[in-house]
């Protein structure tokens, strides 16, 4: 086999869609817990293949989402994803994108 030659370019843009999506579906309602994400990105974006769990959600939006989304634990160990700020414009989400 070849060597590959690529830039990771697929996993860039998967990684730019599930942050889109998560940001899109938080600015629509704030403050829900992974579980909810989760389930909203395999019911209703269609994300079945992609393997997403709630606790996967809960290590990815600490990891690539910091800049505009902040996590709150409460409640025994659940965390919740409030938007950091309420501009909700589309300059925000160009900012997490940006890598």
């Amino acid at each position: 086999m070849g060597t590959c030659k690529g830039k990771d370019s697929q996993k860039l843009a998967r990684r730019n869609r599930l942050v889109s999506e998560i940001y899109n579906f938080l600015t629509e309602s704030p403050g829900v817990n992974a579980a909810a994400i989760s389930g909203y990105l395999t019911a209703e974006v269609k994300m079945r293949n992609s393997g997403l769990t709630s606790r996967k959600i809960g290590f990815f939006i600490p990891r690539y989402c910091k800049e505009k989304i902040r996590f709150e634990e409460q409640n025994g160990g659940r965390m919740y994803f409030p938007i950091k700020e309420e501009d909700q414009n589309k300059e925000g989400l160009e900012n997490i994108i940006k890598k």
